[in-house]
């Protein structure tokens, strides 16, 4: 039955993929669109600051960008267990949140940013255009050691 549907749905949705915008791109019309829909970008992550947070931009647009590492812990079917970290690029534009995580966000802290995915390209110095993935952060929690 799944098949069938697969089948039935595969001209629609095959349309659909080639008219897509690509990924992180924007499109513009003068022609209001017959239905908005409803949608919804947001991520949590919690999990240590690599490195202290840096102001970065111009004066006139500045940005604070950190990183944040999460781990995910699996175990193999011999029985050892490994571990998996990933780092996530975070930048902040809202003004005082921004000057906030400048001043008392640190390296090795615990933190929880909470935001919106975007997708981006940037060119590095040779000149090589690099895909960008970052979290723009509409919160940041601080944490405190215990031991602090």
């Amino acid at each position: 039955m799944m098949q069938q549907v697969r089948h039935a749905l595969r001209p629609v949705l095959g349309g659909l993929r080639h008219n897509m915008p690509a990924r992180g791109a924007s499109t513009t019309t003068s022609v209001a669109p017959a239905k908005i829909e409803k949608t919804v970008n947001t991520v949590t992550v919690l999990g240590r600051v690599g490195a202290d947070p840096q102001l970065r931009g111009s004066q006139e647009h500045p940005v604070v960008t950190f990183s944040v590492a999460t781990h995910t812990n699996y175990k193999y079917e011999n029985g050892d267990w490994a571990q998996r970290t990933d780092w996530h690029r975070v930048v902040v534009f809202k003004p005082n949140l921004r000057d906030t995580v400048l001043e008392y966000l640190k390296k090795g802290q615990r933190t929880m940013v909470q935001g919106k995915i975007t997708y981006g390209e940037i060119t590095d110095q040779q000149g090589n255009q690099k895909t960008s993935t970052s979290i723009i952060a509409d919160d940041v929690l601080f944490f405190r050691d215990a031991n602090n």
